[in-house]
């Protein structure tokens, strides 16, 4: 049976912004982790926001541009992901799987505004 969370993605982005969250808090308090804790939060938990704002959009143009916002704020909780893990190399193998659902929406979301502009 196929999980029917990888074709909702109201519900994936909310839950990969409660898995950043919980990174966040799991990270050691230091003046580095605080700037990129500060980074990541606001990114990855943005990228469903701007898809709720998406899914409500009242024109094909509103709604291309907050899925273009969803694409850029997946892309750079990438970039956060990666600086996260430079700064804590023990926490590597609890970035990676994160890493690599912001790729795959980021895919995603390039996809769907490709489509928007083929229209």
């Amino acid at each position: 049976m196929v999980d029917t969370v990888e074709f909702n993605l109201e519900e994936r982005t909310a839950i990969f912004g409660e898995r950043i969250i919980e990174l966040a808090q799991s990270l050691p308090d230091n003046s580095v982790n605080d700037v990129l804790i500060r980074q990541i939060v606001r990114s990855g938990t943005s990228v469903g926001a701007n898809y709720m704002e998406a899914d409500s959009a009242g024109s094909k143009k509103d709604f291309k541009y907050k899925i273009d916002l969803c694409r850029k704020e997946a892309k750079e909780t990438k970039h956060w992901l990666r600086m996260i893990a430079k700064a804590n190399p023990n926490e590597k193998e609890t970035i990676r799987p994160l890493w690599q659902e912001a790729h795959e929406l980021t895919l995603i979301f390039s996809s769907i505004a490709m489509s928007c502009r083929k229209k």
